[in-house]
């Protein structure tokens, strides 16, 4: 079954097209706004609908060329109805509606965090179910015990700041631009590791939640002793802000494993790709006799092709198609439900 994936949650516009019988993706394309937000320092929610409205079909027409198909060749069309910001995920739903209705095929509502969990299946050595899945992104921090597809459950959350926002929130601090995620990165490269030692919040105690805002008012009284243009201390200061968090989410998906006797761990999301994290949580796991899964960089970050594949397995599994238009602005991942047959 072939699927259209349509991806509009936020500042990126991503379609691809899945071919789940083969396991092949047979196209994608990834329109990012970061040029269109940098001079407000974040995402605008209006000017990130108007973008998508301007992007969407373009894309479209784009992939379905690359992959040699016509609209009518697919099995269906997917598209992420939550969560995400309201204006921009109705842009993606109405599209989606209207090919889909045009093309006589069925439309599925796709959970934009689904599509980042499932999105190391579609890699060459794909991880098997059940497994414990480390979800970090910009509003997200998550571990999640997945037994199979739509069987989730949640085993902790942040309190506060997703380690997604407390990466960009720091960067701000540090004077950095937006996006602040991979430019702190960037900077901790050129740090020292034992100049500054910042606490790993939430691990002094038992359980799975955490905590990351904390660690921004740390760097924030960090920084005030130091001088504004001083760039080697930044550094440091980027460095002890990275390995806390980084250490903080290994220390963690090690209870989890632990805590649920499994040995797979599966990470994605938008800091996932933070090369560091990788490092620590394959150390971590290959220690516990297990293994971690990442997807590749590219689908990281918001992309069609974790939606059209997400869709795809739904719509292989007997999912029903999605009868109505309803986007869901807040949706937690554990609400989800196995496939449910028409």
């Amino acid at each position: 079954m072939r699927v259209l994936g349509i991806e509009t949650s936020c500042d990126e516009t991503g379609v691809a097209v899945y071919d789940g019988r083969r396991g092949l993706l047979l196209g994608h394309a990834v329109h990012s706004q970061v040029a269109l937000h940098a001079d407000y320092g974040g995402v605008v929610p209006e000017l990130a609908s108007r973008d998508h409205v301007r992007k969407t079909l373009p894309l479209i027409e784009h992939v379905l060329a690359a992959a040699g198909l016509d609209g009518r060749e697919l099995g269906g069309v997917a598209y992420t109805a939550g969560p995400g910001l309201v204006g921009a995920l109705l842009v993606g739903a109405v599209v989606a509606r209207a090919l889909a209705w045009g093309w006589g095929v069925p439309t599925l509502a796709v959970h934009h965090m689904e599509g980042h969990l499932l999105a190391p299946l579609m890699e060459a050595d794909p991880p098997a179910f059940p497994f414990v899945a480390l979800l970090v992104s910009g509003g997200h921090t998550q571990l999640i015990e997945v037994a199979g597809l739509g069987r989730y459950r949640l085993l902790g959350d942040t309190r506060d700041d997703a380690v997604g926002e407390a990466f960009d929130k720091t960067a701000k601090l540090l004077g950095l631009g937006y996006p602040g995620g991979p430019a702190l990165a960037r900077l901790a490269d050129d740090g020292d590791p034992k100049r500054f030692t910042f606490p790993r919040p939430m691990t002094d105690r038992p359980g799975l939640d955490f905590s990351f805002s904390g660690l921004k008012t740390h760097a924030l009284v960090t920084l005030r002793d130091l001088a504004p243009d001083d760039r080697a201390a930044h550094a440091d200061v980027a460095r002890a802000f990275q390995d806390a968090v980084v250490e903080t989410l290994a220390i963690k998906c090690r209870r989890a494993l632990r805590a649920t006797g499994l040995r797979t761990l599966v990470v994605a999301g938008g800091v996932s790709a933070n090369r560091a994290l990788r490092a620590r949580l394959e150390q971590m796991a290959t220690a516990e006799g297990g293994v971690a899964h990442f997807p590749r960089p590219e689908f990281c970050t918001d992309n069609g092709a974790m939606i059209a594949h997400a869709g795809a397995l739904r719509l292989a599994a007997g999912e029903a198609p999605t009868a109505d238009l309803a986007v869901r602005p807040r949706w937690p991942l554990d609400e989800l439900h196995p496939p449910v047959r028409a």
